[in-house]
């Protein structure tokens, strides 16, 4: 499933990027730095996952890769809600690789090993938007949660 969303990824258009509404990496990077600042804090190991997750994602380093996330955090930025962020992966990923997207938010969000309530969500909300169901984001969550280190915190789904 993983390696699904991947590859799709991986297939789309490379070169410079450009904050769009109907860019799916832009949007992709957009939510997963939206849900790394749902807290209000923005934590190094939270920012450097956001990168390594870009990074595995999209095959891309050095300059490529900070264009990428700071595309994302411009668009996340002035971005009044998530629908346009989220139909765009909607239309782009089968329900496969839209599980297998919440899964890298719930990485994001344990990447600190603390789960906050809004960051719970944030997750929630995306994975409504993009049609996961309830119990494949939760089954998503306890995988994250699972391979975090010192994962705390709670969450509303159990």
């Amino acid at each position: 499933m993983f390696e699904r969303v991947l590859s799709f990824l991986r297939d789309l258009p490379a070169g410079e990027v450009k904050p769009s509404a109907d860019d799916p990496r832009v949007a992709a990077s957009a939510l997963l730095y939206h849900v790394m600042n749902a807290d209000g804090v923005r934590q190094d190991v939270e920012w450097e996952r956001f990168k390594e997750i870009l990074s595995e994602t999209y095959s891309i380093s050095g300059d490529e890769l900070d264009a990428l996330a700071a595309a994302g955090e411009r668009a996340d930025n002035e971005a009044i809600d998530l629908y346009a962020f989220t139909s765009v992966l909607k239309r782009h990923l089968d329900a496969e690789a839209r599980k297998a997207f919440i899964g890298l938010m719930w990485e994001i969000v344990y990447a600190d090993g603390e789960l906050h309530e809004l960051e719970d969500n944030t997750v929630w909300r995306v994975a409504e938007l993009i049609g996961v169901e309830r119990q494949d984001r939760i089954e998503a969550r306890r995988k994250a949660a699972a391979e975090a280190p010192g994962a705390r915190g709670t969450s509303s789904d159990e």
